[in-house]
């Protein structure tokens, strides 16, 4: 039972974020970036899924040379090959990325495609279903709770104060929601055999692509802002219960006007 999983390399989600010049882009400088959180639960499961049935675990990224540091760190949890088609992701819609993701998962062997149900970051939740539709599986997102087995998969989603339960023939995409799993960290051994695996590196030409499939601008961001800056709290003295009672109903009336 082979899976790819596809995975995104964010921000850090405690990394303070800075617009770059030009206001198009986030400045990278001096910024961590992780493995897209939801992506982490996409792993774990298809790491769970080769340990009771074997077969590997192919992770797979789209992006520049710093990708190579979450794909390491995927081998080093416990997928078994790495796939990184290098280029500038920064101008390619939704799209565009799953066209790149869609051609390189063909050249893999594969039974099940991973993703997380977003990337931490554009928060758009299509590149998935976008690669799904792309090669022509069927796809089940946000999912809870996976069993594969006998060419099918059945998956279990969270709906509110219910739950979908949904049979798939495979090849299929599944997409990973918080609470699939626990991810695991890497082992000190696993490290150390992560160094010794070779990551494939493939181009978008090898993917037999043209740059205008890929960067045709059909989603252009205009401009970044950052939220604006939260305004200090107030004290309100507390020695007379009653008037700080009162004078408290007078801010949340007169000055937050919620009242």
């Amino acid at each position: 039972m082979n899976s790819v999983v596809c995975i995104a390399q964010v921000p850090d989600t405690e990394t303070r974020i800075k617009i770059a010049a030009g206001g198009r882009h986030i400045d990278e400088n001096g910024i961590k970036f992780i493995v897209s959180p939801y992506d982490e639960y996409a792993l774990e499961e298809a790491i769970r899924n080769k340990e009771k049935n074997g077969g590997d675990v192919t992770v797979l990224s789209f992006g520049p040379d710093r990708a190579q540091q979450a794909l390491r760190e995927c081998l080093a949890r416990g997928a078994t090959k790495a796939l990184h088609v290098k280029a500038d992701a920064g101008d390619v819609d939704s799209l565009g990325i799953a066209k790149v993701l869609a051609a390189a998962i063909k050249s893999v062997p594969h039974d099940l495609v991973f993703f997380g149900k977003q990337g931490v970051g554009t928060d758009n939740s299509l590149v998935g279903p976008m690669v799904a539709e792309l090669l022509g599986y069927p796809q089940v997102n946000v999912v809870t709770h996976l069993e594969v087995g006998d060419g099918k998969a059945v998956a279990h989603r969270e709906l509110e104060g219910a739950e979908d339960i949904i049979e798939a023939t495979l090849p299929a995409v599944i997409t990973a929601q918080k609470g699939m799993n626990e991810p695991r960290y890497a082992s000190l051994k696993g490290i150390m055999a992560a160094k010794k695996i070779t990551i494939e590196t493939k181009t978008i030409a090898d993917l037999g692509l043209a740059a205008d499939d890929i960067y045709n601008q059909r989603v252009v961001v205009v401009s970044l802002e950052l939220p604006p800056e939260k305004s200090g709290g107030r004290k309100i003295d507390g020695s007379d219960p009653a008037a700080a009672a009162k004078e408290i109903v007078k801010y949340i009336r007169e000055e937050a006007k919620t009242l």
